[in-house]
């Protein structure tokens, strides 16, 4: 056994040679490694962040919340719900936007508040707001908003919920301001008629394009952040952009790029239907009500 000792390892004491060149091994490992450049940029002016909502900055639509509020404020009845229940349930599985379900939604919504003063509705958003969507901010994309106003640059929610809508949630967050779906209105009192298109997809782009713009901002130096695939045209117009919670779609594209990609979900499940999972059956039947209010054509 003696004569194989030599391979048995022995314990020696580092010298200090061997300490001096294992902290020089280390030191050129950590200068071989380029340093990531601080971001936001501190004082940069000519940068800001825009962020999607929903499912984004708050778990579910803005939509669907704001519409369990009318439900419960008797904007629409009981009976639309059953009527809607399967429309919800299968785009969410499907995935797919069917245009005429689309247009549908379109005209009930301006149904909805057509002929009600902007103030009214202004004023039950900040109810709702309170009732239902406080307590379902993402505290890790609220946090990556609050970066970017700590380094003194602007920060804009972008959303395809209505604009008065988007800008009472960005005031309650500390938030810039929020580019939205503009409905028409004439002396404070809704048309029924919306002012273009909603705000989503590329439309999205164009908003933050036409507001970099006349804010003198460098978008190659601004961040934009969402969930959504149908918002790569919004990520892509940006220097910085960041997956938060991707559908599937948006998380290939962005591995794809490169973009880095934040989740902040728990369950898997979640991912495919695009639904918080902690939130279960509860949000699904929550977001069926809600979406009522798109949905329904004003007798």
């Amino acid at each position: 056994m003696a004569a194989l000792g030599w391979l048995t390892p022995r314990r020696r004491s580092a010298t200090a040679r061997s300490v001096l060149a294992g902290e020089a091994s280390a030191e050129a490992a950590r200068k071989s490694v380029p340093e990531e450049p601080e971001f936001p940029v501190l004082g940069d002016d000519k940068a800001a962040a825009f962020f999607d909502l929903d499912n984004t900055v708050m778990q579910g639509a803005a939509l669907f919340h704001f519409g369990r509020g009318l439900y419960k404020r008797k904007f629409f009845e009981t009976r639309d719900l059953v009527r809607f229940a399967w429309q919800q349930a299968w785009f969410r599985l499907a995935g797919v936007e069917d245009p005429e379900h689309m247009q549908e939604a379109r005209d009930s919504a301006l149904s909805i508040v057509k002929g009600h003063r902007v103030s009214e509705l202004q004023s039950i958003g900040e109810e709702i707001y309170d009732e239902y969507m406080a307590d379902r901010i993402w505290p890790g994309t609220r946090a990556l908003a609050q970066a970017h106003l700590d380094a003194g640059q602007k920060v804009w929610l972008v959303t395809a919920a209505p604009v008065e809508i988007a800008q009472v949630i960005a005031r309650r967050l500390g938030l810039t301001g929020a580019l939205g779906t503009v409905a028409e209105s004439v002396d404070g009192v809704y048309t029924g008629k919306l002012v273009g298109e909603p705000l989503h997809g590329p439309a999205k782009a164009e908003a933050v394009r036409a507001l970099a713009l006349a804010e003198g901002l460098d978008l190659s130096r601004c961040a934009a952040y969402s969930d959504s695939h149908n918002d790569i045209p919004m990520l892509s117009l940006v220097g910085h952009p960041y997956a938060i919670n991707p559908d599937s779609k948006l998380r290939k594209h962005a591995r794809k790029l490169e973009w880095r990609l934040r989740d902040y979900r728990t369950g898997r499940k979640a991912v495919k239907v695009g639904i918080p999972a902690a939130a279960g059956v509860g949000a699904v039947a929550g977001g069926t009500a809600a979406a009522i209010a798109l949905h329904r054509r004003r007798r």
